[in-house]
């Protein structure tokens, strides 16, 4: 998801063109073999190989490419293969594992940006690093709730304002202008689910709230391998909950007492994008507005954004795809941020973090 050093990506793409002499290894035929183990593509091998734009590797990865690499018996045959790692004989189990620690030194090491030294801090999780383009997708408002709005809402009348018609209007203008801040070099825009072309989805997609309202929420998140289901709302006044379905079945359900929200349930979810695996996808979506606008604001609150970044980096971030499911407390109205070091805020990992 994050850029690597340009050095892992020439040290990839070597070993693909350059291991055996008089055999190059193509990039489809080593999707092929490492798609029997995790579902890779020819895009994907690209992105790590790009000197331009080099994408960083999983290390789940990387260790496949010193697997393969570390024994030409992975090109012998008519299918090209990766062998258990039980399989390779004493020298190749060395080279194996002296190619592995090769590759993950590479990984660690920070990209060199113009004019920036190579060890400066990360931008965060909010910042895409490729300046490609990224679309933020909200909601529109149910039409019952637009109509009890008087005359801010309607066309036809001069104080028409059209935000007024959006979910999730603080998530946006708490989300937009951070990520616009973040990638001055992409465009950043906004816009409702129905106001979307078929060009829009090819991009970096930032979804805003929850399946009952958002539907393109409700479609990517069927499209996904996450075990984590919103499930859609009766009423408002029956909050339901996002049920977990790894260990069991479990669901986490907001707190209301007398009508008042107490604790809503948010979820952050990251992976590529389905439609273009060269992009991502983020979800940000909660079971009432507040939830949602919590799992903004972990990764945009200046007192917490360091914090929750780094333990997404560390524990989260090196999977293709990821997903943390959160409480976020309501005191007197007002929404505190989520932060995602403190055990009893994390709901439910996926996949499961590591000590």
């Amino acid at each position: 998801m994050h850029p690597t050093s340009p050095a892992l990506a020439a040290r990839l793409r070597a070993l693909r063109e350059e291991t055996w002499p008089g055999r190059v290894v193509t990039q489809a035929q080593l999707a092929d073999a490492f798609g029997a183990e995790r579902s890779t593509s020819v895009p994907l091998i690209s992105s790590w190989e790009s000197l331009a734009n080099p994408r960083k590797p999983p290390a789940v990865r990387l260790e496949q490419y010193a697997r393969f690499f570390a024994t030409e018996r992975s090109v012998h045959g008519s299918h090209h293969r990766l062998l258990p790692v039980d399989d390779l004989t004493p020298a190749e189990r060395a080279g194996y594992e002296d190619l592995l620690a090769e590759l993950t030194e590479l990984r660690s090491e920070q990209p060199a940006r113009r004019g920036v030294h190579a060890t400066a801090a990360p931008h965060g999780l909010w910042h895409f690093p490729d300046g490609y383009d990224i679309i933020i997708v909200c909601a529109r408002l149910p039409r019952d709730l637009v109509h009890s709005m008087g005359s801010y809402t309607d066309p036809n009348d001069p104080d028409y304002v059209e935000l007024y018609t959006y979910a999730d209007p603080d998530a946006l203008i708490e989300l937009f202008g951070h990520v616009r801040a973040l990638n001055p070099t992409s465009e950043v825009r906004f816009k409702t689910v129905d106001q979307l072309d078929r060009d829009d989805y090819t991009k970096h997609l930032v979804l805003l709230g929850g399946v009952d309202w958002n539907r393109l929420t409700r479609e990517l998140l069927e499209r996904v391998d996450v075990p984590v289901e919103q499930i859609t709302r009766p009423s408002t006044a029956e909050p339901s909950g996002f049920e977990v379905t790894d260990h069991g079945t479990r669901m986490y359900s907001p707190i209301v007492r007398s009508g008042r929200l107490l604790e809503d349930v948010a979820h952050f979810y990251r992976g590529e994008n389905p439609f273009n695996v060269a992009r991502t996808v983020t979800i940000c979506n909660g079971m009432y507005g507040r939830g949602t606008y919590g799992a903004v604001r972990a990764l945009t609150d200046v007192k917490f954004r360091e914090r929750n970044d780094d333990y997404a980096r560390d524990q989260l971030d090196r999977h293709d795809s990821y997903s943390l499911l959160m409480r976020v407390q309501v005191v007197d109205g007002e929404v505190l941020t989520p932060d995602w070091t403190v055990a009893e805020t994390r709901l439910h990992e996926w996949p499961e973090a590591t000590s």
